[in-house]
């Protein structure tokens, strides 16, 4: 039995032996619907997708998908994939079992996911310890991505996604506001307006034989209202390795520089990427340094577990301890190198191996913990790997249903079908919005059309002095008279 097959026994209480019962779930209240080889529905109370209500208002969110995610293992990658080595992928039509769903304006929603460091930050009175802060919240903002394998959809010109989440204190819109280059705007504000949070995004993906990389472009900038402070970085960026054979892991690599506009303090981390042996996967280092450029600090972690911090001088010491005890252990490591092991692989040339490494973060004393990830559902795995917040971003009710822009990409209608475990149509209505957005692009250039967007304009960021999709405050008037039909 897979763990697939193991998910499915496990909601529903079924044998899931006789593939006749096995005609995919449906949500219905608070409980999993499945239809049975008979006809009839049956219908189990779900823990995991619906939350108590709580006494003081607050909406609860589901916390599962109506149905696991499709096996991936039955589509020929590199039938479709060898055409496209060196190639840029938002060019390239791909099959939808390449996707997972959401639109990547959800996808960039999930910054949003550790907003209690924001207002954190927002409440201290030390700009050192805002900007540690600020840096743990830069790194929270891509751990969702950990083992996150499947690509999101790629926005429709003028397609919308907005958020509201009064029990984390902020509302988000975003607006793709070109298709080539694809660009991705966004806004975001605390409810209690002590922050605002937006930029404007242009992943550049590229598929080089055994992996895909995602070259993040465009700068995010975060402002604290209270200090009068602004902060500006630009993400790492992200490969997925063996696309074509083995195991599928991620990295994410590079320098990202956060600057605080105000006061001139940067933090310098560096996200190191695998390495020979792989004790570097998934590691976070760098400082930050005063306007003088005096380091004062060191940061430290994984962007996937946790990120500590400590004092310049505390690390320098540690480092050089750690060196003396470590000489012996690198020659030893050395030696075991030219070992004979059994259990080499035999398409060891053909993939990229996923270092089996299970260290954590060497914690040094002294240190402070400025961030921890939170832990997934013990059924994230069969979700594709969604957190508890990815989970909620694509739910649809019926009082959002009369609120919501047409354009909010909650109604496009191959997510879904793709999210209710539709494959087949999920995939046509897929190939029918993109053949839709060419007609209507070929109608506007036969016209002398230009595209107009709707709630951001491109200007210059005051902060950064560069160009950028800057917000014009209208969205949430929810006047949408002239929201185009793109579904």
């Amino acid at each position: 039995m897979n763990s697939e097959e193991e998910f499915y026994d496990a909601v529903t209480g079924f044998e899931s032996d006789d593939s006749e019962t096995r005609m995919g779930p449906m949500v219905s209240g608070d409980s999993l619907s499945f239809s049975n080889k008979n006809g009839s529905n049956t219908s189990v109370q779900n823990v995991h997708n619906r939350e108590p209500t709580q006494e003081n208002g607050i909406k609860k969110h589901r916390t599962a998908l109506p149905a696991p995610m499709f096996s991936r293992n039955q589509l020929s990658l590199w039938s479709i994939l060898k055409k496209c080595i060196g190639l840029e992928l938002s060019k390239i039509t791909m099959p939808i079992l390449f996707n997972e769903p959401l639109s990547f304006l959800q996808r960039i929603t999930e910054y949003m996911e550790h907003t209690y460091l924001i207002h954190k930050a927002s409440m201290l009175s030390d700009s050192i310890e805002r900007l540690q802060t600020v840096a743990a919240f830069a790194v929270s903002a891509v751990a969702s991505q950990w083992e996150r394998t499947g690509k999101p959809f790629n926005p429709l010109l003028g397609e919308t996604y907005e958020l509201r989440r009064d029990d984390l204190g902020f509302r988000l819109i975003s607006e793709q506001v070109s298709h080539h280059p694809p660009i991705s705007a966004f806004y975001s504000e605390g409810i209690n307006k002590d922050f605002v949070f937006h930029g404007s995004i242009y992943p550049k993906l590229k598929f080089w034989g055994k992996s895909v990389e995602a070259e993040p472009r465009g700068t995010i900038t975060l402002e604290l209202k209270k200090h009068n402070e602004a902060y500006s970085w630009t993400n790492p960026s992200c490969c997925v390795h063996n696309v074509i054979i083995g195991k599928l892991w991620i990295e994410q690599y590079g320098t990202v520089e956060i600057v605080n506009h105000s006061t001139g303090e940067k933090c310098l981390l560096h996200f190191k990427p695998c390495g020979l042996f792989g004790k570097e996967l998934h590691r976070v280092e760098g400082y930050i340094q005063d306007k003088s450029k005096r380091k004062v600090c060191v940061i430290y972690g994984k962007w996937t577990e946790c990120l500590w911090c400590v004092d310049t001088n505390t690390y320098e010491t540690y480092k050089k301890n750690d060196k003396k005890g470590g000489d012996q252990k690198k020659f030893k490591e050395i030696v075991d190198m030219f070992q004979p092991e059994d259990d080499v692989r035999a398409d060891n040339d053909e993939a990229d191996e996923m270092p089996e490494i299970q260290e954590t973060v060497q914690v040094i004393p002294g240190s402070k913990l400025l961030w921890r990830i939170a832990a997934r559902p013990s059924y994230s795995s069969q979700m594709y790997n969604f957190t508890n917040f990815a989970m909620m971003l694509n739910e649809l009710d019926e009082e959002m249903k009369s609120v919501l822009a047409p354009t909010d990409c909650r109604f496009r209608p191959d997510i879904r079908a793709m999210e209710n475990g539709n494959m087949d149509f999920a995939g046509a209505e897929k190939e029918r919005l993109e053949e839709k957005q060419r007609a209507a692009r070929k109608d506007r250039s036969r016209n002398e059309e230009e595209w107009r967007t709707r709630w951001f304009r491109q200007d210059i960021n005051q902060h950064t002095r560069t160009t950028d999709w800057i917000y014009t405050g209208k969205y949430w008037e929810r006047n949408y008279e002239d929201c185009p039909d793109i579904y």
